[in-house]
């Protein structure tokens, strides 16, 4: 209980003063280190076939952010991804990518 309008750490029970905040872990700055992290994750659940699924996610992710770029011109969106407009197309039925 406060003494005033104000909750100040003196009036806080000592139980509270105690507890120490749990550790973050290390700081992640780029999408590399994020992406070692999710894999590192799904190894040590024993996952498997997670190169194809990462593989297909990052296609998926590059194709769909290249069309919305180009506003759904396929062939300037192939151009960027360094694929053949044909490419693409195949990329886009294989992944069932919604475009």
């Amino acid at each position: 209980m406060a003494a005033g309008q104000e909750v100040h750490l003196d009036d806080l029970p000592p139980e509270l003063l105690s507890i120490k905040a749990p550790e973050a872990g290390p700081v992640i700055e780029t999408w590399q280190e994020v992406f070692q992290h999710w894999v590192d994750q799904r190894l040590k659940r024993g996952d498997r076939n997670i190169a194809k699924e990462a593989i297909e996610s990052a296609e998926g992710i590059l194709i769909i952010t290249a069309l919305q770029a180009t506003r759904g011109r396929r062939q300037e969106a192939a151009r960027l991804l360094g694929y053949g407009r044909n490419t693409l197309t195949r990329k886009i039925a294989e992944l069932n990518l919604d475009v």
